[in-house]
């Protein structure tokens, strides 16, 4: 891995199958440690439930405000400063409850990919 500095290009975001708009920040094969992806919810949009296969994800959210379930905890109100863990295969799924956008990171470890995706939401 050789050092870097890398910026959002808002261009690059695409819209994933779980319910939200994504835009990689780092998510590469020569840092496969650890990924960091922009999430983005629109107001009254719920995620679908899902797992990821063997990574670790973090949510750290930015702005707005939403209601997080994660595992067997109670569903809570998260905002701006709010650290998510979700170990892996944990079921988990994000709503934004506000009018604006929810922005958050994702960070994974290892590195997201997509084969690492399982939908768990009822058909």
């Amino acid at each position: 891995m050789r050092e870097q500095i890398r910026h959002l290009d808002p261009q690059a975001e695409y819209y994933f199958v779980e319910g939200c708009h994504i835009n990689e920040l780092a998510n590469t094969g020569n840092d496969a440690a650890v990924s960091i992806a922009r999430a983005r919810v629109a107001p009254g949009v719920a995620t679908r439930w899902h797992r990821l296969r063997d990574t670790v994800e973090r949510y750290v959210i930015l702005a707005g405000k939403g209601r997080v379930e994660v595992g067997d905890l109670p569903a809570e109100e998260v905002g701006a400063g709010a650290v998510v863990v979700i170990p892996p295969l944990c079921r988990q799924r994000i709503t934004n409850i506000g009018s604006e956008d929810l922005v958050f990171l994702a960070i994974c470890s290892p590195r997201f990919r997509p084969e690492a995706y399982e939908d768990v939401d009822s058909p």
